[in-house]
């Protein structure tokens, strides 16, 4: 309990104020390749640390550094972000939500850092979403996408949303399926209490997409799937 405390009282008090930093600094750094590395990351690295979570990496190797990719990943809990952050070791924008883009100042600062909300309901404003994460590629950024669209609730995938490999079409990069495995006992989806334990997060060998058709992507949308289903252990 007194750690869920420490914890939380040092979110709140450390997030604010780097918050407002990161908006500010916005204004120099119209990408947020800065803000990224600089403020979300170190923000991420220190609240896994204050939390006791071990967070187990494997798979690095996988990753070459000056190169970008779309990193896929399922989703149990809020602290697979905080490893996501930590751990990959190029700069990304996180393509999430629209609807956590319109939370009071973390919105702004999100999109300062260079995230990205994409809606679900909407068409029109999802393919201007997408538009965006091209650009963001541009500017040479890498992209976290979940393509199950929220988080499960016993660590099992949830069907996955075929939308999310447009990017693969679009940008021509290669796919790095991402397995997260035992975040959802840490927090369970609704709650806020932390149990200590510790996850995986598996970084998988890249899949090639430079010579995809569209024709191809329900395939794709398999395999990446398959391909982190088949590291997730299911003893919930």
């Amino acid at each position: 309990m007194i750690r869920n405390v420490i914890f939380y009282l040092t979110m709140i008090l450390l997030t604010i104020p780097l918050c407002c930093i990161a908006i500010f600094s916005s204004a120099f750094d119209k990408k947020g390749i800065w803000i990224h590395s600089n403020i979300s990351v170190p923000w991420a690295k220190l609240l896994l640390f204050i939390s006791g979570i071990r967070v187990s990496v494997t798979g690095l190797e996988n990753i070459t550094k000056g190169k970008q990719y779309i990193f896929a990943t399922n989703h149990q809990s809020y602290f697979d972000i905080l490893a996501l952050l930590s751990f990959i070791p190029v700069p990304f924008a996180f393509i999430m939500k629209e609807e956590l883009m319109a939370i009071p100042l973390l919105g702004k600062a999100m999109q300062s850092a260079g995230y990205l909300g994409i809606s679900r309901e909407d068409p029109r404003k999802a393919i201007h979403g997408i538009n965006k994460a091209i650009e963001k590629v541009k500017q040479g950024f890498s992209l976290v996408i979940f393509p199950e669209g929220t988080r499960s609730l016993d660590g099992k995938l949830n069907e996955f949303k075929r939308g999310a490999f447009n990017l693969a079409l679009k940008t021509k990069l290669d796919i790095v399926p991402v397995a997260i495995d035992g975040s959802f006992r840490i927090v369970k989806k609704g709650r806020l209490y932390i149990n200590k334990g510790s996850f995986k997060l598996k970084i998988l060998p890249p899949i090639p997409t430079s010579s995809i058709s569209k024709k191809e992507i329900p395939n794709l949308v398999i395999r990446v799937k398959n391909t982190i289903e088949e590291n997730l252990k299911h003893d919930s």
